[in-house]
């Protein structure tokens, strides 16, 4: 059966500092200032997707499960679509998208628990912005999904 046109299942995290900032970080593979908050696949035999989002965090910042406490779940997955010129080179053009469990979190730990020099580095860089910049600083194609997740989770913010 073919996956073309299809989403692939993921997770989002919405990381807040101690200040109420949010953690984003610059991907590896993309020269442009676009940031994005840590987000993953969901793997094959994963059926918890906070436990997915935990992974995907720790994989992608360092930081570990123990430093990280679940605020809240948005009620409903969201999707994107991937702009016409990145669905064949993204997941080997399998997917069209991604349809997304979001979660916002505290962070425990300290700045020093934060390392994106991981085993597979997806960030080139991080910092902690004012949530109200999300939408500016990510990519366009994610920006009405980053607006959902601000409304979602105003009443934390």
């Amino acid at each position: 059966m073919s996956r073309e046109g299809k989403y692939r299942r993921g997770v989002g995290v919405m990381l807040l500092n101690h200040e109420g900032k949010v953690f984003v970080g610059a991907r590896i593979d993309n020269t442009d200032e676009a940031w994005q908050m840590p987000q993953g696949g969901i793997d094959e035999g994963e059926d918890d997707p906070w436990l997915t989002a935990l992974r995907e965090l720790e994989e992608e910042t360092g930081i570990a499960p123990r430093l990280v406490e679940r605020v809240a779940e948005c009620p409903e997955r969201l999707k994107y679509d991937l702009p016409e010129d990145l669905r064949g080179k993204l997941w080997g053009g399998k997917w069209k998208g991604q349809d997304q469990d979001w979660y916002l979190a505290r962070f425990l730990g300290r700045d020093s628990d934060i390392n994106i020099a991981t085993r597979h580095p997806e960030f080139r860089e991080w910092k902690w912005i004012e949530p109200d910049q999300l939408p500016e600083l990510i990519v366009p194609f994610k920006r009405d999904l980053y607006r959902r997740l601000l409304r979602e989770f105003a009443d934390y913010l």
